[in-house]
């Protein structure tokens, strides 16, 4: 006999019973929660494009025009130096970056996106905008604003 978990519509009272327990109140909890979401919804959103919000991430900031160093991607997207490695050799595989040298330090490389990935960037930014659109939609315009401004000062 095997059994399966029960999915989030099959408990009783779904997740929302659980608004009174002291852990609902609790701010890291909500926003990992929220980010928990708003990445399912990303992922779905570019699922198609055959990447993750994570890669997209990258590819953003490759497309940015800033052209970062592997090291400073790997610092303002918080991950370490072999989960850097893994998403640009994903993105290079896929032609939608390069490493090319970088003209301040020889030894460093600047990923820089491809016309493909700039094409790429610019669907994948049309669809996150709509999935964020979609996540926020119980918040008004100024809601969605200070949360920006919030999530701004505890980020950076």
């Amino acid at each position: 006999m095997t059994t399966t978990s029960p999915s989030a519509t099959e408990i009783i009272g779904g997740p929302e019973r659980f608004l009174k327990a002291d852990l609902s109140q609790q701010i890291q909890f909500l926003a990992a929660r929220a980010r928990a979401k708003g990445t399912a919804k990303g992922n779905a959103a570019l699922e198609d494009l055959n990447l993750k919000v994570r890669q997209y991430s990258a590819l953003s900031i490759a497309a940015s025009g800033l052209k970062p160093t592997q090291r400073e991607l790997g610092v303002f997207l918080d991950l370490d130096p072999s989960q850097i490695v893994a998403l640009i050799d994903f993105l290079e595989d896929r032609g939608l970056v390069t490493r090319e040298a970088d003209p301040r330090d020889r030894r460093s490389k600047i990923i820089v996106a491809t016309t493909s990935g700039l094409e790429i960037h610019k669907d994948a930014t049309q669809r996150l905008l709509k999935a964020e659109s979609d996540s926020l939609k119980n918040l008004s315009s100024a809601e969605r604003e200070l949360l920006r401004e919030l999530l701004l000062k505890i980020a950076f």
